[in-house]
Order: C-alpha cells, then structure tokens, then sequence
C-alpha cells in the first residue's frame, strides 16, 4: 500500500499539517491551484501574552491567480517584522535556541514567491519532525481535471493506492471517483494535543504555528505524530 498526501503548501503552518504527512509515503503539494486571500497560505498564529496573533506575508495578489505565481511585497520589511515577534514571544521557550538560528536564515533569504518560502520552511520543519518522504509538484504531474478527479489523477500519477484527507474532504470529494480507479480513501484523525504552552495566564490555543510546538517541546514533538498514528479507513465506495 502506497499512501498519498496532497494539500496546497501554508505559512509555517499547524501540527496536525505535518501529522497528515507522517501517515503518508508521499506527498504531493498543490502549487498549481487558485491562492486564497484569507486563506493560510500567506499566514498563520502563534501564541504571545495577549493571546494568538496572526504572522502574515504580505503578497502581491491577482484574481485567480495560482499559488506558485503569488509574489511577496518585498517593499514590506514582513521578515525583520516577523522575527521580532517571534523573538520577542518565544525566546523564553526552552528550545528556542536549539532552532532559532536556521529559522531566522531562512526567513531572511530574498525570497521572491510565497511558494518558495513556504516550501523552504515546510521542508525545515519535515526534517525537524523527522517526517522523510518525497515532495512532488501537482505541476510536475500529468493532471488536467478539477476538484475530485485532480486528485483521483495525482494518485494515479505517483502510483499511490491510497490517499489521506481530512474529515472535511468528506464534504466535497465525489468518493465514486476513487473507488471507479480502486484508490482507497482513509481519514485523517488528529486531535490537537496539550503540552507547556508559554504564557500560562492565557488558556491553551491549540493548532498555533509548529513553531509554538517546537519552541516549547523541541525534539520530543515528534511524539504527538506518534502518538496519534492511526487512521480510520474508509473505502471509497459508491
């Protein structure tokens, strides 16, 4: 059983991101579908004492433009931004240094499309994760349909006989489409799990940035995947 994973890259983004990608044995990212705006492809949360606070790269965005053409607004100073605040927020943590110098030279590269610094930092925090498996582009791939049948198409295209989505998948895949191509599906089941959050006097916030994560649990935060290794297959029947 060969097991596939596909999703558009985020920002830095949430655990329960790369406790999908550790089921799986390969993973393919979605460059070449439409950004979305107020999506987290551009930003996501981490933890400070007033509560959750959004990091957002600023982009120069077109209507229906594809993820892998948005440019960042290099006018904007967002890395030094960025930085600070996270240097002011978790330079407590107890691993903060054990990461902080690869992350900062990453953020402060020139990067020129959100795509490629998303990716940067996905890769980072993968190997951080110790999650090793391929990445392959959606547009390296011989996909042409939408919806449903692109994602019937990526599996085809690895030789993946399995695929891993979401619980939400459930509200839009046409799952006859799977099982008319003997691909079966299963569910991703995570719980956000609980651990040493800084700033105890403001209640827990689940599923902030993997940088809250590993800040605060370093190395050990590989045992929430873990942990949590099990999903709940469901063929793809009519």
């Amino acid at each position: 059983m060969t097991i596939v994973a596909i999703h558009q890259t985020q920002y830095i983004p949430y655990l329960g991101f790369f406790h999908k990608l550790s089921q799986a044995d390969i993973f393919v990212v979605m460059d070449n579908v439409e950004f979305l705006r107020r999506g987290l492809q551009h930003r996501n949360k981490i933890k400070t004492v007033k509560g959750g606070q959004w990091l957002t790269v600023p982009v120069l965005h077109q209507q229906k433009q594809l993820i892998n053409e948005v440019v960042i607004n290099r006018d904007y100073p967002w890395a030094r931004k960025h930085w600070g605040t996270i240097c002011t927020n978790y330079s407590p943590a107890a691993y903060f240094d054990l990461y902080a110098g690869e992350l900062q030279e990453i953020l402060f590269r020139d990067w020129e499309k959100l795509h490629d610094l998303n990716i940067a930092l996905m890769v980072w925090a993968m190997r951080k994760l110790e999650i090793r498996i391929p990445v392959i582009y959606l547009s390296d791939l011989p996909v042409r349909g939408s919806r449903t049948q692109r994602l019937v198409e990526a599996c085809q295209a690895v030789n993946a006989t399995t695929y891993i989505s979401g619980v939400g998948g459930k509200n839009y895949m046409d799952l006859e489409q799977f099982s008319a191509a003997n691909i079966e599906v299963i569910w991703q089941e995570f719980t956000p799990p609980t651990y040493s959050q800084l700033f105890p006097e403001v209640d827990f916030i689940p599923n902030l940035s993997i940088l809250d994560v590993l800040f605060c649990c370093g190395p050990e935060s590989r045992n929430f995947l873990d942990e949590q290794a099990n999903v709940t297959e469901a063929l793809a029947t009519a």
